[in-house]
């Protein structure tokens, strides 16, 4: 027996050791601190091969280094005990000790249950198990002292508490309580299993026992002092076992840093990899299209903050680097404007360049507006999406191929293998949060140097977020609006008002004017109740009636051709309401509509409404946004409306979403598994995002190689984090 727990094990294990083990029944052998974290979750004490299928499926704990990181959701006090008479149903978890003085099984044949009589010196309150009655009858022992643990509820007048937890009073001294006691998800097949949240925290309990002495170290010395900051092993015993909530307050932060700093690290050496190994394209001259567009062409006078972004893309793109580019603006800031003027740029210098937009109504636009910008310039402008005629796609080809085209705009049809440029130096990506990392990664096969990349979005990104999802990205905001433009005003109804926001509608419509109403969803749905696109089509008909109204509807299960035929015959004025879902959010430019009316405003998040609130007001008449809820609305609801309404500032409204939703919607914006964290949070833990990545780039600026004894576990670290992510650092 002796002879197994001196064995070695890492995360694969020799089938001789985990036989020899499992055969002795020895789960707790003491691994070499250097693969204690990768040793197989079926060898800690309490598991085995079962337990450890069940983990590996419902929680992906396969290793003893993924239940460290399994890090409970919240802690309940475990100091403070009450009397049975003071519990009531109106409080949190809560803590007894007194005797269980009687069980009897209940119920009939298909469902039976255990009740239980719990009584202190104060009186008593009903215990009930709805499942382990057999368990609990054969391990529990009547009039003796437990210390009893639950949420109390109130049924027929009588306080209950279902599955309480238990532990004989005169264990509890040596149990695994501590005066903070950890809160873990588990799932209903581990429950099946003995492995609830109390389960956890004894895996937790066993795991702790056999810490090695010396614990695996992330960070260096001089990043522990700078920021205060506890060592690994002690945040790893204070995160499940705190001593008290300053020692758990401590580890927590630690363990967020860690988080953030090596996601910081990543994307940090990710760019510093990029600019030094991918050369760019060289665009010295400011030429002759560029003047002429600039002296003749230009539609109105630039803001500063446009003339500001322009410089530094200028300044990159003729760096010798590769640029890879983020340009944030609000709607309406003028970024498609600073994007034109950067691609002419490229063509001075001879290349050709391309626009991808993620919706073919949106490509249509870019090509309608661009080539409305460059009038008589002649400059070589091709449109390519699904649409495309196959002899119309054939010529494309050919004079992408032979450089004729200078300016190809389109959808996804522009990263297909047969579309190849003659010399493609310089990519625009709108809205690149609607492609695929790996999508946009193909846009690089098209030219044998990668090109200049400056991908765009309309959906304002918090700092702390925007450094997270992009932090090896340069980043450009356009933080000015055009002058003159007036801002919408936003209001708020609910559909009690609804025949007053009708009678609005019309005089707008007498006044020349049209109208968005955009509903969540195109059919009713059994379990939402919200309004439907094709009912609420079929009643605004009838409240506007043909042929002095005249009223389409555009939805994404339509065709292409038909949604571009009702989204023409809008833009041609021969409709006054359209009515949609959010298929118009993105790039519908239609400078007559003035308002835009949102149903059920309630259940868009912040930065979808924000966006459909900025189809109108690109014309010169005031305009209006009307959100329509119900009467009741829950308290974020209430937030989001009472944001929208209060300000028109993109970035106040996404700081406000981020903390409402968190960025889980949000990541979407990068590949996949970007956000990968188990304990911090973007939104909450803001202060930690910028601690984290200020350490980051001091420690590349210093040692960019991490050739220092002192950083080297960041190194190892670092390289793991590397092994398992997909590189992507070169794609925006």
């Amino acid at each position: 027996m002796s002879e197994i727990k001196d064995i070695h094990l890492s995360g694969s294990f020799p089938r001789i050791d985990a036989v020899q083990a499992l055969k002795h029944k020895v789960y707790f052998w003491q691994p070499m601190s250097s693969e204690f974290l990768d040793t197989s979750i079926e060898f800690l004490k309490g598991v085995g091969p079962q337990r450890a299928e069940a983990l590996k499926k419902e929680l992906g704990i396969f290793t003893f280094g993924d239940l460290l990181h399994h890090f409970p959701f919240r802690y309940v006090d475990r100091t403070k005990f009450y009397t049975a008479a003071e519990a009531t149903a109106d409080l949190p978890y809560i803590q007894l000790k007194g005797q269980i003085k009687s069980l009897i099984i209940k119920g009939d044949k298909r469902r039976k249950y255990l009740i239980g009589r719990f009584e202190d010196s104060t009186g008593g309150i009903e215990l009930k198990w709805f499942q382990g009655a057999k368990w609990i009858l054969s391990s529990v022992k009547l009039n003796t002292d437990y210390i009893l643990f639950g949420k109390p509820s109130e049924f027929n007048g009588q306080i209950n508490i279902v599955h309480p937890e238990l532990e004989l009073a005169s264990e509890a001294a040596t149990g695994i309580a501590s005066t903070l006691q950890a809160v873990y998800n588990s799932t209903e097949k581990l429950k099946a299993r003995g492995i609830d949240s109390k389960g956890i925290l004894r895996l937790q309990k066993n795991l702790q026992l056999i810490f090695p002495t010396s614990f695996p170290e992330t960070l260096s010395i001089d990043i522990l002092k700078e920021h205060h900051l506890v060592d690994r092993k002690d945040a790893f015993v204070n995160i499940h076992f705190p001593e008290n909530v300053q020692k758990q307050k401590k580890a927590e932060v630690r363990i967020k840093f860690e988080e953030l700093f090596f996601l910081q690290l990543k994307l940090l050496t990710q760019k510093l990899i990029r600019t030094e190994k991918y050369r760019g394209f060289v665009f010295g001259t400011v030429g002759d299209y560029f003047n002429r567009f600039y002296t003749e062409h230009l539609p109105f006078p630039l803001t500063e903050a446009q003339k500001r972004v322009i410089r530094e893309i200028r300044q990159d793109c003729g760096s010798g680097k590769q640029m890879n580019r983020l340009l944030q603006g609000d709607v309406g800031s003028g970024k498609t404007m600073v994007a034109l003027m950067c691609m002419l740029i490229a063509i001075d210098n001879g290349y050709q360049t391309s626009l991808m937009a993620p919706t073919e109504i949106l490509a249509n636009q870019h090509a309608e507006s661009l080539r409305g910008f460059l009038g008589e310039m002649g400059i070589q402008i091709a449109l390519l999406t699904g649409s495309t005629k196959a002899a119309q796609r054939r010529k494309i080809h050919e004079q992408l191929k032979d450089g004729t085209i200078q300016i190809l705009i389109g959808t996804h049809a522009l990263i297909e293998d047969t579309v190849q440029f003659k010399k493609l130096g310089f990519v625009v990506i709108d809205e690149q949060h609607r492609f695929g990392v790996e999508q946009r990664s193909r846009l690089w096969t098209k030219s044998d140097q990668p090109p200049h990349v400056l991908v765009m979005t309309a959906t304002p990104i918090p700092r702390t977020l925007a450094m997270t999802l992009y932090g090896d990205l340069d980043v450009s905001v356009i933080d000015e609006m055009p002058p003159g433009r007036k801002l919408v005003k936003t209001v708020h109804r609910s559909d009690s008002h609804r025949l007053q926001v009708w009678g609005f509608l019309k005089k707008e419509i007498e006044l020349g004017r049209q109208v968005y109403i955009v509903y969540p969803l195109i059919e009713e749905s059994e379990k939402v109740d919200l309004k439907n696109l094709q009912d609420g089509y079929d009643a605004i008909c009838k409240d506007f009636p043909a042929p002095k109204y005249r009223v389409s509807i555009l939805h994404g299960r339509m065709k292409a051709a038909d949604k571009d035929f009702e989204m023409q015959r809008f833009l041609r004025k021969e409709t006054n309401i359209l009515v949609a879902t959010t298929v118009i959010e993105v790039g519908v430019n239609v400078p007559n509509a003035s308002v835009m009316v949102i149903e059920n405003a309630e259940r868009f998040g912040l930065s979808q409404l924000h966006q459909l609130r900025g189809r109108v007001g690109r014309g010169a008449d005031q305009s209006y946004c009307i959100l329509m809820t119900g009467a009741k609305l829950g308290n974020d609801g209430r937030l989001r409306i009472k944001t929208m309404v209060e300000t028109n500032d993109g970035f106040k409204i996404a700081e406000t979403d981020l903390l409402l939703r968190g960025p889980g919607d949000t990541e979407g914006t990068r590949q996949s598994g970007m956000l990968d964290l188990k304990l911090a949070d973007i939104a909450k833990d803001q202060q930690i995002v910028i601690m984290a990545r200020d350490s980051g780039i001091k420690l590349l600026k210093e040692d960019p190689h991490f050739q220092a004894p002192a950083n080297q576990s960041i190194r190892e670290k670092l390289k793991q984090i590397m092994q398992r992510a997909g590189n992507w650092s070169r794609i925006s």
